[in-house]
């Protein structure tokens, strides 16, 4: 098998530990640390970045390029360090949303080095009723941010809120003129959406077809990107210029300590589980960047240390790791399509389900996943009756719904 990718003895790797177990730890930096040490500790930094840059990739046809790894952020007590952290370790691509929270400290932190901005790629997103409205959102996510533009703008979630209609929107002569109407004002360069619902392919394939969207950030893993229907869809936009993001691609996966037992070329090579995702995701020329939520610094030290570290997988190895990954069971599949609920014979949605529980459990976004479980109509979240054994052979990522359902009932409603 094909070495995972050297690294040098030197360059320590810290486990990724769940923001449970650092929060009152960041909470605490945070107090003690000054704005005044914070701000010289940036700058000095600063004098560094040119040395410490991430590899970075062209987004599609926009021909700009961004940092191969890029910080999904989210609000929290740590944020503040967690943004110069990240800063001053390469990364120079923020991903926010209004949903998110992060929008006021990411406008804070903007606002405290005026140079920031210059080199930061910074993306938001916000949902609009119709792409029209995306006029308006944007400037209500620049006043959050502090800032006269973006680099980025995404209508959030294209199609979880009413998929039959969104589903138009990647060919629609209203979001065509929106988005070439935002670009025009100078107040965002780009415009594009993100979506994990469960009929990306079609979306997808709907923006190759349109021809003017720039990017779309999608819910992936690496072995989903290789399915036939996926495949197609992302050749398309590849084709077409997107630019393509992935997201999701590490979400669930909790037993890290099975998934690196079953895979011990993992620890040979000085890789967690999670590296070895990232390197997968990385494999695949057509994305970009991989988005990742990075909640303290040792996730971000563990990232970063990927990226710098990253060798193209073979296709054994990806089996390898999907294998391994699978097996350790995963709370999130983030192939789903929706075979799971077919399966069962139900109408739930069982992928959506246990994406909200991975919200909670897994990262934390603990009210976020309340309010999605909320939100959902009461047949989505009626799974009583399905077949759940039926479910989880059809699942792509085998999750266990016999023991996940219940406890999303349980936590989240």
């Amino acid at each position: 098998m094909r070495n995972w990718g050297d690294q040098s003895q030197d360059q320590a790797l810290i486990h990724r530990r769940g923001f449970l177990e650092v929060g009152a730890g960041v909470a605490a930096a945070g107090a003690v640390m000054g704005s005044t040490q914070l701000a010289g500790a940036q700058a000095v930094a600063g004098k560094k970045a040119s040395e410490k840059l991430l590899t970075k990739r062209t987004l599609g046809r926009t021909g700009v390029e961004v940092s191969m790894l890029n910080l999904g952020t989210w609000k929290s007590v740590g944020l503040d360090r967690i943004l110069r952290f990240s800063w001053a370790n390469g990364i120079r691509y923020v991903d926010t949303a209004k949903s998110y929270g992060s929008e006021p400290a990411i406008g804070r932190w903007l606002q405290s080095d005026s140079s920031i901005r210059k080199q930061l790629f910074l993306v938001t997103k916000d949902h609009p009723g119709t792409p029209s409205e995306m006029l308006k959102k944007l400037d209500e996510r620049l006043a959050a941010l502090q800032t006269d533009y973006v680099d980025l703008i995404f209508i959030h979630a294209l199609g979880d809120h009413d998929v039959n209609t969104e589903m138009e929107w990647p060919t629609s002569k209203e979001f065509k003129e929106t988005a070439e109407a935002i670009r025009k004002s100078g107040k965002a360069k780009f415009v594009g959406f993100s979506t994990h619902h469960l009929r990306r392919p079609e979306i997808l394939q709907a923006a190759a077809k349109g021809g003017f969207v720039d990017a779309i950030m999608l819910q992936n893993n690496p072995w989903m990107a290789q399915e036939d229907a996926m495949n197609r869809a992302l050749d398309a936009c590849h084709k077409a210029g997107i630019g393509l993001i992935s997201m999701k691609q590490v979400a669930g996966n909790v037993k890290l300590a099975d998934i690196a037992a079953r895979l011990p070329e993992l620890k040979e090579k000085k890789l967690t589980p999670y590296q070895g995702l990232l390197h997968a995701i990385w494999t695949d020329e057509r994305f970009s960047s991989c988005c990742v939520s990075m909640r303290n610094t040792d996730q971000v030290r563990e990232n970063v240390a990927a990226a710098r570290t990253f060798s193209p997988l073979t296709k054994a190895q990806m089996d390898a790791l999907r294998d391994a990954t699978i097996a350790a069971g995963p709370t999130l599949c983030s192939g789903c399509d929706g075979r799971c609920s077919v399966a069962a014979g139900t109408t739930a949605e069982l992928g959506n389900l246990t994406r909200f529980l991975t919200y909670h459990d897994h990262h934390g976004y603990r009210g976020e996943a309340r309010r999605l479980y909320a939100e959902m109509h009461e047949t989505a979240r009626d799974w009583k009756g399905a077949d759940l054994e039926a479910a989880r052979h059809a699942c792509p990522s085998k999750l266990d719904f016999a023991s996940l359902l219940p406890r999303a009932d349980q936590i989240l409603g």
